[in-house]
């Protein structure tokens, strides 16, 4: 009987979403496909083009259902169209109309929305403004915009048929779409309006960062891979997240209704930012959550979901050990002005590290690393019948012997070597992004530590002067800088037990590190002086930090290293790098590793490579 009843109730529930939720799906259009189209249309319009295209989250817009969706529970959420300083987002398919190119359509005049759309202003004034900007400056938006307009007042719900306070509003969000140059004032009322899909989502600016209260941790969460033996789903929503402890999950008797228990759609397992859920779609089991409740487990699972959160971080003191703080500026690109003392950064030496030797499993790779960078050695060089030098030259002495009359007295040789005149500062990213495995056995962080090792044991080999550190960041106050090894030390033990304790800690301030890192290398007599930047992701915080802020903040960072004379290079693992890194570092000053794991071996032969 139960098994009829669950059967039946089965039935209902999806004839009922079917009936509620049915829209023209045989002319939906994805983005996936038109992400490189709409991008490339964002930055032809003005829009900035560091940005890259994301889906967006649904959001409740509390607006009137039908009877059909309230008893199926279907269309609570809406997803609408915003840009921010990380990301253009736009709605993961479109299916509102009953043709494809009516979709398409909308997916594209809400990018020219994006681009046009003014940064202050209420709702409907920005969307208006923005509205009236593309029909004055682009015919074709113009035409497709018409179309959709009659498509969305056929959509919409019938002011006749609304209650007083809504149809009022209704009548309003008409006349803004038909006459975009009109003055309307929307009075807001006990419910919300039906939502307006040409528009950009209520209270969203192009520059939320500065207001933010909690961070994004682009970088922290979308460069985390998971195991290779789970099963993974990708999402690149960006949902809200917060931190909560571990449900206890005791055994015994259940002395209360079963219908007390939180669902699945309460809670979600997360191990740092890499969703984990037992349920077979995990994408739809965190679309019904406001927020993720975010907790520490150590208990595997058969399935993972990747996504980005909007995150604070944990605090955590500063080492002892540190140095005092050092100011340093910022880029504010908004105001186009450089802050003076605006970060505070310390330096952390390391000093209780354990010596340590190199692995055993890296030797081999040494041994070959050693061999393929003999070459770049100082080569000795010898200047044969000189008045005066270190030795005697014994072909010119007999040859001034046999010919007595010639009163050659160029019987000197000099032996010089042509030295390598090359400082090089390695800056390694170690934010907790690099917790990310690779594989079962190896994790980013894993991949980093065997880099710095191989590269220290090659560079004291060639003899050239060089420098490690690695950096991390809690917002700017507290960045933090590892000294690994300085310019005046040497490479030995102690080194290597520094290296082999590094750990991930938060985030990814990259101008501040840059900037400092730059101060050291400049101090440097050698003629030439390379920058070498090791990192995962690009630049963030949890605080504004983030997107286009982080990214023109440390391209600026650069541009000051390169008027000290500096060479600055980016190695990366990140395989989304390049929509990023040819703004930030330039066309040919960075390369991906596609292959993570095989970062130690090239990182030692890219840097021959640079220096030859």
């Amino acid at each position: 009987m139960i098994e009829v009843e669950e059967h039946v109730g089965l039935w209902w529930h999806k004839t009922l979403t079917r009936m509620a939720g049915q829209r023209g799906h045989a002319a939906s259009v994805p983005l996936e496909p038109l992400r490189g189209e709409l991008g490339l249309l964002f930055r032809a319009l003005g829009g900035a083009h560091v940005l890259k295209v994301d889906a967006t989250a649904g959001v409740r817009h509390g607006a009137r259902r039908t009877v059909l969706e309230r008893m199926a529970g279907v269309h609570t959420k809406v997803e609408l169209a915003s840009v921010d300083a990380q990301a253009l987002r736009l709605p993961g398919l479109v299916d509102a109309y009953a043709t494809a190119e009516l979709n398409l359509a909308l997916y594209r005049w809400l990018t020219a929305l994006c681009a046009a759309a003014p940064d202050d202003g209420d709702w409907v004034t920005r969307n208006q403004q923005g509205t009236m900007h593309l029909l004055s400056n682009y015919r074709g938006l113009a035409a497709s915009y018409w179309l959709l307009v009659q498509a969305e007042l056929l959509r919409r719900p019938d002011p006749l048929k609304l209650p007083p306070e809504e149809a009022r509003t209704e009548r309003s969000i008409r006349q803004a779409l038909r006459h975009p140059d009109s003055t309307i004032t929307l009075i807001p009322g006990a419910r919300a309006p039906e939502p307006v899909l040409l528009w950009l989502a209520p209270c969203t600016q192009r520059a939320t960062a500065l207001t933010k209260k909690a961070g994004a941790e682009d970088d922290f969460a979308q460069d985390l891979a998971d195991s290779p033996t789970s099963t993974k789903q990708q999402d690149d929503k960006r949902r809200k997240a917060e931190d909560a402890d571990m449900p206890e999950r005791p055994g015994g008797l259940l002395l209360f209704r079963p219908e007390s228990i939180f669902s699945w759609s309460e809670y979600a397992k997360v191990q740092h930012d890499v969703q984990e859920n037992e349920d077979e779609d995990l994408a739809r089991a965190a679309d019904d959550l406001d927020a993720l409740s975010i907790s520490d487990d150590q208990r595997s699972v058969a399935r993972a979901l990747r996504m980005n959160l909007d995150r604070a971080a944990r605090e955590e003191a500063a080492p002892a050990s540190a140095t005092p703080a050092i100011l340093l500026p910022e880029w504010d690109y908004k105001r186009q002005t450089l802050l003076p003392a605006h970060c505070s950064l310390r330096i952390s030496p390391m000093n209780d590290a354990p010596p340590a030797e190199l692995p055993e499993r890296l030797r081999q790779e040494q041994r070959r690393l050693h061999h393929q960078l003999a070459l770049l050695n100082p080569e000795r060089q010898v200047r044969r019948r000189q008045s005066h030098g270190d030795e005697i030259d014994l072909d010119a002495l007999i040859r001034a012997r046999t010919d007595a009359g010639s009163g050659q007295q160029d019987c000197y040789q000099q032996v010089r070597r042509n030295q390598r005149d090359l400082s090089c500062l390695l800056l390694a990213d170690l934010s907790l992004s690099t917790e990310a495995a690779i594989s079962e056995e190896l994790r980013v962080i894993d991949v980093i530590r065997d880099s710095l090792s191989l590269f220290a044991e090659s560079l004291s080999e060639t003899r050239d002067r060089f420098a490690l550190y690695g950096f991390s960041s809690r917002q700017r106050h507290a960045v933090s800088m590892v000294e690994l090894k300085r310019f005046d030390e040497g490479f030995n033990a102690q080194v290597r037990g520094r290296i082999a304790q590094i750990k991930p800690a938060f985030y990814t301030r990259m101008g501040a590190a840059i900037r400092q890192s730059s101060a050291l290398l400049a101090k440097e007599k050698s003629r030439e002086r390379l920058l070498l930047i090791l990192t995962d992701g690009k630049p963030n915080d949890n605080d504004y930090y983030e997107g286009r802020y982080g990214i023109e903040d440390t391209r600026y960072a650069l541009s000051e290293a390169r008027k000290m004379g500096l060479r600055p290079f980016c190695v990366t693992v990140d395989q989304s790098a390049e929509d990023y890194l040819p703004h930030i570092f330039g066309k040919h000053s960075f390369t991906i590793v596609k292959r993570p794991a095989e970062l130690p071996r090239r990182l030692a032969l890219l840097y021959a490579q640079l220096t030859r």
